[in-house]
């Protein structure tokens, strides 16, 4: 077990997907509870730009296996848009496999973006301009929260839960999207399994087809889905880029805006691999669905 953690731990740290500044940010409001089953747990960060008009909100997703990682430190990418005033980041922390499986993580991470809404004008943000970005496990997570339906419940009691948990636009770093895959190429990292309460080594046969089902994202794929950008390695050996392949062509067959960028040689750690072309592409596309000129 202490192994699995351990693997768990460096896919988090390869996932600091692109080179901090020197002077990296500290964060405006730090270990902020917007849950509530574990609240010292599904806690975020808020690093908000300094501007006269609402700016957008990026939310940042971690990696680490499900089980992993830290929503300390935000990638360098994202920090530069804090300090050039494009953005406000929001880190978001969730619950790990060891506490609870699928879909306490997906649960989570649709708090965190109902939480963000609730609390825009309080943080100059603009509720209308929300997107969302992370690698491997933050990369999934990213992309079901792109893709999967609004979670706003406009009889709650919770103001919270009335809040939309759509988002404008996402950017998933070889994120797993389709566990049907499971069955047809060689899955070895034991976390697939985990986050549905599988042991590892579980035959895909014997796993709930529908939980398989409610927890890759491509089952949610529908024409009104935001934009989507997804980065990928072809020599990734964590999660196959057939994973990424699959769900850029029925986002194509669904007529949603969408592009796969295919680091060639590119392992897990694709957005190091990439370099300063993922770091150009990524800002670019950023800014187009954001909306922000500068």
């Amino acid at each position: 077990m202490k192994l699995l953690s351990l693997f768990a731990a460096v896919l988090a740290t390869a996932f600091a997907f692109l080179p901090l500044p020197s002077n990296a940010l500290e964060p405006t409001t730090a270990d902020l509870a917007y849950g509530t089953e574990r609240p010292e747990i599904q806690a975020l960060d808020v690093y908000l730009a300094k501007a006269e008009k609402a700016v957008p909100a990026m939310v940042y997703i971690h990696g680490g296996g499900w089980r992993a990682g830290s929503k300390k430190p935000i990638p360098g990418i994202l920090a530069k848009g804090v300090e050039n005033g494009w953005w406000s980041v929001v880190a978001v922390e969730y619950r790990f496999t060891d506490v609870a499986i699928h879909p306490a993580q997906v649960n989570d991470c649709v708090r965190a973006i109902q939480f963000v809404r609730e609390n825009a004008a309080k943080w100059n943000i603009d509720p209308n301009r929300i997107g969302v970005t992370g690698g491997s496990a933050g990369g999934h997570l990213s992309l079901w929260l792109a893709l999967a339906d609004d979670a706003a419940d406009p009889d709650a009691e919770d103001p919270v839960q009335r809040q939309s948990s759509r988002v404008t636009c996402a950017v998933g770093f070889a994120g797993p999207t389709d566990w049907s895959l499971l069955a047809e190429i060689d899955h070895k990292h034991p976390a697939y399994r985990q986050l549905l309460g599988y042991e590892p080594g579980t035959p895909a046969g014997e796993m709930s087809a529908e939980l398989k089902a409610s927890v890759s994202p491509i089952s949610y794929v529908s024409k009104d889905d935001p934009p989507i950008l997804i980065v990928h390695g072809d020599a990734d050996d964590i999660v196959p880029i057939e994973h990424a392949q699959r769900l850029e062509e029925k986002l194509e067959a669904a007529g949603v805006e969408s592009e796969l960028f295919v680091v060639e040689g590119g392992k897990h750690n694709v957005a190091g691999a990439g370099g300063e072309d993922v770091a150009i592409k990524v800002t670019a596309f950023l800014k187009e669905h954001l909306g922000i000129e500068n």
